[in-house]
């Protein structure tokens, strides 16, 4: 029984999104009508990870949540991951489920508490693997009550369709940043220290035409309609510290 209310998109609607921002507003959408209020989309941690922000590519989790969570370095004590290290099964979760076969006994108090005070009390994980050959994990969660095996499977559906165009997207983006120029980088990376096109054309003794020039090709190429959204996203894909 679905807890949410209003119409959900069939499970090919994000064959539609362009962007992985409108991906992320179909994820939410589909988490909101499941009852379920945050989403989340990780690349799933290795044993040698210990902070979880640095692994999370979308979410709608505050940040006062993250930056806790990684004080306390709970990714190294989540009860969850290591059943998910060598599976592709979707994995509910309730802290208030007395039934988990132990598992909630295995929760952190500490985490347990800073998962009930902003609100994380059920959710889900999906785990799935890119054709790059990366692990990732869909996140879901809510204060809902646990979720049902027909709902978990219904969800599962569309939330593989979300992921699947999310994940095309992100790789195509990758595919495109690889063709930046190493002067197109140059001059991305002057603009995000803040610096004009003329002082990046003194810097490089070149115009301040041909660094907008640069500057235009650069955008073009990642799909970015202003210099701050371009500098954000070399940023995201690490072409630039």
């Amino acid at each position: 029984m679905n807890t949410g209310s209003g119409s959900l998109p069939n499970n090919t609607m994000a064959i539609a999104a362009n962007t992985r921002a409108e991906c992320m507003a179909m994820l939410r959408q589909t988490a909101e009508h499941f009852g379920l209020e945050q989403a989340s989309i990780i690349i799933a941690p290795s044993p040698a990870d210990v902070h979880l922000m640095p692994l999370v590519l979308e979410s709608t989790l505050s940040a006062d949540f993250a930056r806790e969570f990684d004080r306390h370095q709970f990714v190294r004590q989540c009860p969850i991951l290591p059943k998910l290290a060598e599976s592709l099964m979707p994995y509910p979760w309730c802290l208030d489920d007395t039934e988990e076969s132990g598992m909630a006994e295995h929760w952190p108090q500490e985490m347990k508490a800073l998962m009930r005070r902003h609100g994380l009390v059920t959710g889900a994980l999906f785990p799935f693997m890119s054709l790059d050959a990366r692990r990732y994990f869909v996140r879901l969660d809510g204060r809902r009550p646990r979720l049902e095996q027909q709902e978990l499977n219904d969800l599962a559906m569309r939330v593989l369709a979300i992921f699947d165009q999310y994940d095309r997207l992100r790789r195509a983006e990758l595919t495109h940043a690889e063709t930046l120029s190493s002067r197109e980088l140059e001059v991305v990376r002057w603009t995000a220290q803040g610096k004009t096109s003329v002082e990046i054309g003194q810097i490089l003794n070149l115009s301040d035409h041909t660094i907008n020039a640069y500057m235009t090709s650069a955008m073009k190429k990642l799909g970015c309609v202003n210099r701050t959204q371009l500098v954000a996203k070399t940023i995201r894909l690490k072409l630039i510290d």
